[in-house]
């Protein structure tokens, strides 16, 4: 199940690209929003009406990140080829791993990954530095999701936050995507391509990773996405014909091996040192894998295990237990 949603993200994006020809990464991005809003409120059916105007605000911080994160995204997938885009966004959930951490491991995490970034972005005749620099900001924004996703799992139960904020990103792209679609007509085949990429890249994904997570614990889920970026090149060549060279794999396969590592060796250490306390049994999952290569949204106890109930914890505000470690 987890390779396969893997591998459904990145199939996605590539037919995605396939599309950019016609109606651009900001066309595309803007039905893919459209689809990951109708997914999540009707998995999520938040009740909008209580959201208070105090939570509010990190939910339309974390639908500026989905909007500013996908969009940003694409358009290198567009001008560097998703392999080596997919690898600069996960910098992401990396260095929130690391900046959170002192552990001398994930020191040495970054000092061996740094590296492997420069040699991605070498300079040849061909670099795209613009690309390069909008891979690097939807890594920023993959970061910025994952700590205003913690902070919205904090102040609302299950989905509610995540389907807000989608719902409201999807509304901010309708303009975009009228402006988008009038000057670029969509053809058959491109309007295709773009709900395919979005019902691969978010619809699926989205509803795999919530049955996944209620069979493997969240931080082995959040190594095991730590693929993702080999499963992009490889989807890149197969489909989109781009070849990385050489250096380009071991760069990939460095930052890979770096991630998993910052991830396996240091989800324990944030958990609290004393003993469990009961947590309320709130849905397993609370936060979307907007890009589905999300590591982890499975809540944890106080002792770092992830909850297992289906329930759900209707009226309460579930303040004692995190989200696991990106």
């Amino acid at each position: 199940m987890m390779l396969g949603s893997g591998l459904s993200t990145q199939v996605g994006a590539s037919v995605a690209a396939l599309a950019f020809p016609v109606i651009g990464p900001a066309g595309v991005v803007a039905i893919r929003q459209w689809v990951a809003a109708i997914v999540l409120l009707a998995v999520g059916r938040p009740r909008l009406r209580s959201i208070t105007a105090r939570q509010w605000r990190p939910v339309i911080g974390l639908a500026m990140v989905f909007a500013v994160m996908n969009l940003s995204l694409y358009t290198a997938i567009d001008r560097v080829g998703l392999g080596l885009a997919v690898t600069l966004e996960f910098l992401g959930p990396l260095a929130v791993a690391l900046l959170g951490s002192r552990r001398v491991l994930d020191l040495v995490c970054a000092l061996v990954a740094a590296p492997a970034v420069v040699l991605l972005a070498r300079p040849q005749a061909t670099t795209d530095y613009l690309g390069i620099g909008l891979g690097l900001l939807a890594a920023m924004g993959w970061a910025s999701y994952i700590l205003l996703n913690r902070k919205v799992g904090r102040e609302l139960p299950g989905a509610t936050g995540s389907a807000a904020a989608a719902a409201l990103s999807g509304l901010a792209y309708i303009p975009v995507g009228v402006v988008v679609l009038l000057h670029h007509p969509a053809t058959l085949a491109a309007a295709s391509y773009a709900l395919v990429a979005g019902v691969l890249s978010s619809a699926v994904p989205f509803l795999v990773d919530l049955l996944t997570l209620r069979r493997v614990p969240a931080q082995f889920f959040g190594v095991f996405m730590s693929v993702n970026p080999v499963l992009a090149a490889m989807v890149g060549l197969v489909v989109l014909h781009q070849e990385p060279a050489i250096v380009d794999w071991a760069a990939i396969l460095v930052i890979v091996v770096a991630n998993a590592v910052a991830i396996s060796f240091g989800g324990r250490e944030d958990a609290p040192h004393h003993n469990p306390v009961p947590v309320e049994p709130c849905d397993l999952v609370h936060g979307v894998p907007e890009l589905a290569m999300t590591p982890a949204f499975g809540k944890v106890s106080a002792d770092g295990e992830p909850q297992s109930s289906r329930a759900t914890c209707e009226g309460t505000e579930c303040g004692s237990w995190q989200p696991s470690r990106p």
